[in-house]
């Protein structure tokens, strides 16, 4: 059973943003924490449309 991936995966798809939410998650303090959030709400918008790759779309017939 593999493990399942982090919960914003869900809303951040693109491998280029998954690499950048790893990166402003790794920095502290306030303005690091604003700029995050702030990240996490433009990529969301902008990836809520793309097909999730984390779901593999196998249908067995």
């Amino acid at each position: 059973m593999s493990p399942s991936p982090p919960a914003l995966h869900r809303w951040i798809k693109t491998d280029c943003g998954r690499a950048k939410l790893a990166d402003l998650q790794q920095r502290r303090g306030p303005i690091a924490r604003m700029r995050l959030a702030w990240f996490i709400l433009i990529a969301a918008l902008r990836d809520w449309r793309l097909a999730n790759p984390d779901q593999s779309d196998v249908s067995t017939s």
